[in-house]
Order: C-alpha cells, then sequence, then structure tokens
C-alpha cells in the first residue's frame, strides 16, 4: 500500500522534470539549458510539498471541526497556507522560464 502512495507522489515530480526538459535548447538564453529542469524541479517539488502539508492539516482540521464548529476560519487558513507553497513553486517556476534574466 506505501508503494503505491510512493509512486502516487513521485509521478508529478518525474512528469514536470521530463516535460520541463523537453523543450529545445534553442528555446532558452545561452547557457541556460538546464533551467527548464530546475523549473520543472521547482513546480514538481513545490505541488508534492503543498500537497502533503495540505493533507495533514486537513486531517487535523476536520478533528478540530467535529468538535469545535467556530473554528472553521481558523482552519481554513491553516489550509490556505499549505496552498500556497504549490502557487509560489508554479510563480517561481515560471519566472525561471519566461524572465530571460
Amino acid at each position: 500500500m506505501e508503494r503505491k502512495y510512493l509512486l502516487l507522489l513521485t509521478l508529478p515530480l518525474v512528469l514536470s522534470a521530463l516535460v520541463a526538459g523537453a523543450q529545445a535548447p534553442s528555446d532558452t538564453a545561452q547557457g541556460f539549458e538546464g533551467i527548464n529542469i530546475g523549473a520543472g524541479l521547482a513546480i514538481g517539488l513545490a505541488v508534492v510539498g503543498a500537497g502533503v502539508a495540505v493533507g495533514m492539516a486537513a486531517a487535523a482540521g476536520i478533528g478540530v471541526l467535529t468538535e469545535r464548529r467556530d473554528m472553521f476560519g481558523t482552519v481554513l487558513i491553516f489550509v490556505i497556507i499549505g496552498e500556497g507553497l504549490a502557487v509560489y513553486g508554479i510563480l517561481f517556476g515560471l519566472l525561471m522560464l519566461f524572465a530571460k534574466i
């Protein structure tokens, strides 16, 4: 059972790295061929981390909400903070790909 979950967690990482690495080197500036793999890893690792964070926060939040319904806003904030990781990962990945600095 754990092997299946490990495969499900690593699949987005591998796929994002393959998609980012599949771009032609002529799409990037001279000397920046590895930036595509870096962008794929940034997005993939951030999304996996956000999934773990949201899973843990949501599980704890459900436990809290069964006892105290007035804590809904606090639980929602903790889940949103976990989702912020994915947004930052996507933002940094896009900056790596399209900001020609």
